[in-house]
């Protein structure tokens, strides 16, 4: 819906400017809505319920059998994981079913090297946790850092300036660490099946909105989005089996879902995807490829918060073009698009993960 789209693209500029300036007084929601939605937000939480246990331990060397061999072996690239319960990986059972896993051990396949996970994400994280995550991630040097983070932010009322600024800053402050970054987006909240109207319409706006305003922030600061948006949504409802316990949280199906989704984006920040689909191959007035869009960038992020499993990332990630972004569909969505039960494409077997926590 374009008129939806172009009202999207200027209130997440909105957003992003007053993040970016230290503005405070910008607001998504009427005060007279403030009352209905704790009220609703309480139902919900009743609805969905709270898992009672922790996500499971998934760091260590992915990919091992790649450091055996007659050339010299290199170093295992660093993967940091920051975020909230999503990229924690919360509702699973074992590390191997971790987005953090996932997204290691197909790393490892493509880059055919060993890949060592760092994971700092934690249940409730919102963006204003994530300078204490990035503290503990800088430590260990990471070649890559996904960030998964905006839901928490939505469902506890941070205001979305404020939101979009600290992880602004998160991803400024990795980049200058010589990391890439790709951020998954805010989820779509208006998808889980327990949020009833009017609140599951609001969430579904201020959800977008946020998505938007991230993507700005993000792939100005130097980064990369995917937006996770309704991915997992419609299977959700047709497939049970995609929820965790809570009906909230994904499954290890679900995992596998945002892994396959986000894993492209991690592999082409790192150059390690088909030449031809690189960002730098499209330029502002000139062709795009199959399957690609340049434009400016608030329009680019209000449209990829429509679309899940969209990439956006500057045109021109070191110079002016970040004005200008390329959207970029890697991920067909849809129910004969999901995955079907079993490893990822790309993941390593169990025998050459060493990280703790993998029974």
């Amino acid at each position: 819906m374009p008129g939806a789209q172009d009202s999207r693209a200027r209130v997440a500029r909105r957003i992003a400017t007053a993040a970016a300036y230290g503005g405070g007084g910008l607001g998504l929601l009427g005060v007279g809505l403030v009352g209905l939605l704790l009220t609703e937000s309480k139902l919900a939480v009743q609805a969905i319920g709270v898992l009672e246990t922790v996500p499971p331990k998934a760091d260590g060397v992915y990919g091992e059998a790649f450091a055996d061999g007659a050339a010299p072996p290199r170093p295992p690239l660093v993967l940091a994981v920051l975020g909230d319960s999503t990229g924690a990986g919360l509702g699973v059972a074992r590390g191997r079913e971790t987005p953090g896993a996932l997204l290691a051990a197909g790393l490892a396949s493509v880059a055919e090297r060993p890949v060592r996970l760092v994971n700092v994400a934690r249940s409730g994280g919102r963006s204003a946790d994530l300078s204490g995550q990035l503290e503990r991630a800088l430590r260990h040097r990471p070649d890559v850092a996904v960030i998964i983070v905006g839901a928490n932010d939505v469902t506890r009322h941070s205001p979305a300036q404020l939101a979009v600024r600290q992880l602004g800053e998160a991803v400024a402050a990795l980049r200058a660490n010589g990391c890439e970054v790709v951020v998954g987006t805010c989820p779509d909240l208006g998808t889980i099946k327990p949020v009833r109207p009017p609140l599951r319409w609001v969430a579904r706006r201020l959800s977008r909105q946020l998505a938007a305003a991230q993507t700005i922030a993000v792939v100005e600061a130097g980064g990369r989005t995917v937006s996770l948006g309704s991915l997992l949504g419609p299977e959700f409802a047709a497939r049970p089996e995609m929820f965790a316990a809570d009906r909230y949280h994904p499954s290890a199906q679900g995992y596998a879902t945002a892994a396959m989704a986000v894993l492209p984006s991690v592999c082409a920040a790192l150059d390690l995807w088909p030449e031809e689909e690189r960002p730098s191959t499209a330029r502002p007035g000139g062709a795009a490829l199959p399957g690609e869009t340049v434009l400016p960038v608030a329009v680019a992020a209000a449209a990829a918060a429509d679309r899940a499993g969209t990439e956006v990332a500057a045109v021109d990630p070191g110079g002016p073009g970040r004005r200008w972004a390329l959207l970029r569909h890697r991920l067909r969505v849809g129910p004969d698009a999901a995955p079907e039960p079993g490893p990822v494409p790309g993941n390593t077997s169990a025998s050459s993960h060493a990280g703790a926590g993998d029974d």
